[in-house]
């Protein structure tokens, strides 16, 4: 595990000093000249957020305005601006003083200079290793996680009740349904007509010893030396192209489609994360968590995804943001209530234990175990499209 600890406070001089200063004024003169005017900024922080978390947030909100006078407001942002938008923002020194998203944005944040790094301290092994590894760029922790997910082979288990461990023997499974008039589509995984999906499928591509980056002798992602050329990715190309022909990968069939289609029962696979269960689950279909099929003879290796918080460069009141993040957002009650929001595994180990009950949540998480996470470098955005 990597944390950083030079030249920064710990978590707790950090929360007994941020706990003195908000009590006893709220902020310093210096915070309120950071408010563009505003006199009450220093006692008011901003978190971007998507729609489905925030929700999810509102108690450890609440308690912090009740315990600490600071308000924190949520403003809910689109996913899939915010990144950038951040970016810009507090390179201009505006925005928010905390942002809700994946550890591969760290990456694009540190060279922007936009994110503060976070000492976790001793809370640090309250978390899964690797969450705290996802969130630690060149040596520095950056984020607080509160969700890991993973992509499994999610089974109809009224198609299909035994699992299969190849994506032969998958495809070939998934046939015999098709052609016994019980499926329409034998395996099913959304795809993008232009792109692909190099995401959902990077598990299988590993099974052939092809990752996107190697790594360096640290352990670090290396931009210079791509992976994907090597023997095993021109094996790897090959079979898709034969599953392609079997009918088991199919580019028009996008993610909404695949999803549609499997909650109808028209395929016994369907190659996705946690967030989909739910749905199944209302639709009424019965699954079983399946670890990655392998194509090559190595083991399948998903990515990793981590979601967390992270404070601006450029916060209003930096201590305040640290005290809600590691205090408020850390607890078992602020991580219980984002899993029951979204569904996906906690990060916090206290509040996987009891996630785990669930044996869905328990397989996703063990499967996760043996996943990598997505590299946070910036070159990162040249492999999601072309």
């Amino acid at each position: 595990m990597l944390v950083n600890s030079r030249g920064a406070l710990t978590a707790g001089v950090l929360a007994a000093a941020s706990a003195l200063l908000l009590s006893a004024c709220g902020g310093s003169a210096e915070d309120d000249d950071k408010g563009d005017g505003d006199s009450s900024a220093s006692t008011t922080l901003s978190m971007w957020v998507d729609a489905e978390r925030a929700p999810a947030l509102e108690d450890a909100v609440a308690s912090f305005k009740k315990d600490k006078g600071v308000e924190v407001k949520l403003v809910i942002k689109d996913f899939q601006a915010a990144r950038d938008d951040f970016i810009t923002q507090v390179s201009a020194g505006k925005g928010p003083d905390l942002i809700v998203g994946p550890h591969d944005w760290v990456g694009k944040f540190v060279q922007n200079g936009v994110v503060a790094p976070l000492e976790l301290g001793d809370k640090a092994a309250q978390f899964e290793d690797a969450a705290v590894q996802a969130m630690t760029y060149e040596g520095k922790t950056y984020g607080l996680p509160y969700a890991i997910e993973n992509v499994a082979l999610v089974r109809n288990t009224a198609l299909l009740p035994e699992p299969s461990k190849t994506m032969d023997e998958v495809v070939a499974a998934g046939k015999k349904v098709v052609d016994a008039g019980k499926a329409k589509f034998p395996f099913l995984v959304g795809l993008d007509p232009k792109q692909g999906d190099p995401y959902h499928l990077y598990g299988i591509q590993t099974s052939y010893g092809v990752p996107v980056f190697e790594r360096n002798a640290e352990g670090d992602y290396d931009p210079a030396k791509l992976g994907l050329g090597n023997p095993g990715g021109v094996e790897f190309a090959k079979d898709l192209a034969a599953w392609s022909k079997a009918g088991a990968l199919n580019p028009n069939i996008t993610a909404d489609i695949a999803k549609d289609s499997f909650n109808k029962g028209e395929s016994p696979y369907f190659l996705t994360g946690p967030w989909n269960i739910p749905d199944m689950e209302k639709a009424g279909i019965k699954v079983a968590i399946d670890p990655i099929p392998t194509g090559g003879s190595e083991a399948a290796t998903p990515f990793i995804g981590v979601n967390g918080f992270f404070i601006s460069a450029k916060a209003k009141n930096a201590l305040a943001a640290s005290e809600f993040t590691l205090n408020y957002l850390s607890t078992e009650a602020a991580q219980d209530a984002l899993f029951a929001q979204g569904g996906r595994p906690p990060a916090l180990k206290a509040s996987f234990e009891k996630a785990a009950a669930d044996p869905v949540v328990a397989a996703f998480g063990e499967i996760g175990k043996s996943g990598a996470p997505m590299p946070a470098i910036p070159q990162m955005d040249a492999v999601w499209a072309d």
